[in-house]
């Protein structure tokens, strides 16, 4: 079934400029406990704004054995977010910072690091989280904020991709759809150098409903993927230490 290809890793280009590699190079000077001779598990702190269903299939892939990594805690922007409720049944910190309007946005995001950083992630997932993160934040986690977006790189960047894609395949503008992981190292939106893709079908009876199942599953998946390549490489970098 073509909605369970498996993802498949994109490598960036060979050369780099400094700074783009300095943003792509896990830093493991501010990491968690996997390099303070803690746990040995990778520390993963996770920021969603909703449901939460890809913060549970990683919570699901932890429970493994083997598998390398932790949630240490997870944060969002609504009060009311379920997946704030994932993370308790869990037994995860789950911790509620909403945004008050009129708030300046660095002032937020500031306050949003320092409440991560007090969790020593060794990397910042960034599922289902629907706020831009200014360099306030992001300058605290160089090398180290993953973002997961519905949508192939460089199509239907923002909000209501899948929609979007579905209208533009309806227009005979596009074949298929996708989802994506990649490293946000400035304030571009859904632009940050590709960690792994995985391409989605569309059908021609596809309504929303029924292709953004078929997104989301795939998203579960590439997320899972994409942990488990971040494992490798942060060991990989400390070892080199």
């Amino acid at each position: 079934m073509l909605g369970r290809r498996r993802a498949r890793s994109v490598r960036l280009p060979g050369r780099q400029s400094a700074a783009r590699q300095d943003e792509a190079r896990v830093s493991a000077t501010d990491a968690g406990a996997y390099t303070e001779g803690g746990t040995g598990l990778v520390r993963l702190v996770v920021l969603a704004s909703g449901e939460g269903s890809n913060l549970q299939a990683v919570l699901d892939a932890s429970r493994v054995p083997g598998f390398g990594a932790e949630v240490a805690a997870a944060f969002s922007d609504r009060e009311d977010a379920f997946a704030l409720e994932r993370a308790r049944r869990a037994g995860i910190p789950a911790v509620a910072l909403p945004y008050k309007k009129g708030r300046p946005r660095a002032d937020y995001d500031a306050a949003l690091a320092d409440a991560v950083v007090a969790k020593r992630p060794d990397f910042v997932l960034l599922l289902g989280w629907m706020r831009v993160l200014s360099n306030a934040f992001l300058s605290r986690f160089p090398g180290r904020v993953v973002n997961l977006h519905p949508a192939l790189p460089g199509a239907f960047p923002g909000t209501r991709a899948i929609e979007r894609a579905l209208a533009a395949y309806r227009d005979g503008a596009i074949p298929t759809t996708g989802v994506m992981t990649h490293y946000v190292p400035d304030e571009g939106v859904d632009s940050g150098p590709v960690i792994a893709v995985a391409e989605v079908p569309i059908r021609a009876d596809d309504d929303l409903a029924s292709l953004s199942a078929r997104v989301h599953d795939a998203e579960h998946r590439l997320v899972i993927d994409t942990v488990k390549n971040l494992i490798d490489k942060f060991r990989a970098e400390t070892q080199r230490r």
